[in-house]
């Protein structure tokens, strides 16, 4: 199987159909979006892609970006880009294969289920102490070639801690992505496109372009060694710029020799190729240093800018200034994707529609998956800000963001002392407890967030004058309103009576609503806060009332 020559890619088109296609064929205009059967596998594919997209297209400046934009190529153009790399892309042959490595081929030693790809399947610890109480074993034993080639392309990409010498991805173990989407009615090659830019960009962008032997960019070319030393780390200066998207911190090998035929477990398919093992080895690429990948935004620390990684609390509105426009809502030092920047910077008026951004990623604990997330930002008309209309939009959406994380500290301390019987336990520990409350209070807000959103850059790029006082105003009163009905009908008051502390909620909402309508919350929405009359300013008063009788 040759993943650009054989159709294994599903996509849906317009009557909700699945369809299985070729690379060639991702500019049908058909096609409308990717339609695996599991998220992650949707969020591979696209990247899958965008990587062999930007790995091989010519175009050589805006002016023809833009004109594949509004004229896709033609299946026979595809072709002719990807011929170059085709052989690369065989998952079964006799050389090198698709993301293996050929080293362990014939090597024999103990296989591993093919469940084992799958981010989230429990590992031989987990099952041996029988903790698989929510992922159960043995629900994958079989896998098509197809959804064997996402599983492992989605493994290569998100790889997270796995052990001894099982390295992560050079963006860590579940890294957060974060995809440019076209204005409403554009198909999945418009959606593919807005994340390639054009290849003097691009190759500017990290990486070393002199670097042109193939396994520069598609490891699986050539042994580990000739990129790396035994026990050595691999700097991004050390590739070519196209390895962002084809990293390969894992040495597996598909065991094509004992297939069998049969339905696969995830596609649910009929194939006389069911693939039920692989072989691994420890130590595989060791991707070390700060690498910039185009398609995740990055946050500063004294060892530099790292990837972002989705974290329990979610993804949502709260994150809109750091992925957007690269600004944390209490100032933290965030860069947002540089697909993202480049569409911001430079699109303006180019894309004939309002631009979303599709954000997806797994909450990783270590090696273990705690949940995949998976949301969409709307950039409403954004890209056709100026500058400065763009620094007014960021200082305004970041008074909201901190008023709403107020808000939600406020009302997880409310509900903390409502519950626990000892307001002096460890608040650190409680608060990663009780990460849903902050959630919760985000979720519930969201779209008067975007609706005051849409009416804020709809001003900012026509050059209109915004109702900034009235609409701080309305979100202040939504975030309290919302608050106090979540800790009455959603937390403090939502168990049994007999379970309940009347005396602690009543005294955690008298405080909540002290908070929500205090100075501090006023203050950092910009909104006047009445200066408190002081008790030794009402004595004063007193007695010059006396003196005067």
């Amino acid at each position: 199987m040759n993943l650009l020559h054989d159709p294994w890619m599903p996509v849906r088109d317009a009557q909700g159909q699945r369809h299985w296609i070729t690379p060639d064929q991702l500019a049908d205009p058909r096609w409308l979006a990717f339609d695996a059967d599991r998220p992650d596998f949707n969020g591979a594919l696209a990247q899958f892609a965008i990587g062999l997209l930007q790995t091989t297209t010519p175009v050589a400046d805006v002016i023809e970006w833009r004109g594949l934009m509004r004229a896709p190529p033609s299946a026979e153009t595809l072709k002719l880009w990807f011929a170059p790399v085709a052989a690369a892309f065989d998952l079964d042959c006799a050389g090198r294969r698709f993301m293996q490595d050929a080293e362990l081929a014939g090597q024999g030693g103990e296989l591993n289920a093919i469940s084992g790809l799958l981010i989230e399947s429990p590992g031989a610890n987990t099952i041996e102490l029988n903790k698989d109480h929510f992922v159960k074993r043995a629900q994958v034993n079989a896998l098509c070639p197809a959804c064997t080639a996402m599983a492992l392309f989605t493994l290569q990409l998100n790889a997270p801690a796995g052990g001894q010498g099982n390295r992560t991805g050079l963006r860590g173990g579940g890294p957060l992505t974060t995809l440019l989407m076209a204005p409403p009615g554009g198909t999945l090659w418009h959606n593919l496109w807005m994340n390639v830019r054009d290849r003097p960009a691009f190759l500017a962008q990290g990486g070393d372009p002199r670097k042109t032997d193939l396994w520069f960019s598609l490891p699986w070319l050539a042994p580990i060694t000739v990129l790396q030393a035994n026990d050595g780390e691999l700097a991004q200066a050390q590739v070519h710029p196209a390895h962002v998207f084809w990293a390969m911190p894992r040495r597996i090998f598909l065991d094509f020799e004992k297939v069998s035929a049969g339905t696969c477990d995830c596609c649910r398919r009929s194939t006389d190729r069911l693939v039920t093992h692989y072989g691994s080895k420890n130590y595989g690429l060791n991707y070390k240093g700060i690498w910039n990948h185009p398609l995740s935004p990055y946050y500063e620390t004294k060892e530099g800018w790292l990837p972002i990684h989705p974290q329990p609390d979610g993804l949502g509105y709260h994150h809109w200034l750091g992925w957007v426009l690269g600004a944390g809502a209490k100032g933290e030092a965030t860069r947002a994707a540089d697909i993202v920047v480049r569409a911001v910077n430079t699109l303006h008026r180019q894309t004939g529609g309002l631009l979303r951004l599709w954000t997806f990623g797994h909450d990783m604990d270590n090696m273990k998956a705690r949940c995949w997330y998976e949301s969409t930002l709307p950039l409403y008309g954004l890209v056709d800000c100026d500058l400065d209309a763009r620094q007014n939009v960021q200082a305004e959406v970041g008074r909201w963001l901190t008023a709403a994380e107020l808000a939600s500290d406020y009302l997880l301390s409310a509900v903390r002392d409502a519950w626990l019987p000892d307001v002096a336990k460890s608040r650190a520990a409680n608060s990663k407890k009780l990460v849903h409350v902050k959630a919760a209070l985000r979720s519930s807000t969201e779209l008067p967030f975007y609706r005051h959103l849409q009416v804020l850059i709809e001003a900012a790029s026509s050059g209109t004058e915004h109702p900034a006082l009235a609409t701080r105003q309305a979100w202040h009163a939504t975030l309290a309103r919302t608050a106090l009905r979540l800790f009455d009908e959603a937390f403090a008051g939502a168990g049994v009576i007999e379970r309940q502390n009347p005396r602690r909620t009543a005294l955690a909402h008298k405080q909540l609503v002290r908070n929500l309508h205090g100075p501090k919350l006023k203050q950092a929405l910009g909104l006047p806060v009445d200066e408190p009359t002081t008790k030794p300013a009402r004595k004063a008063q007193k007695r010059t009332a006396k003196e005067a009788a």
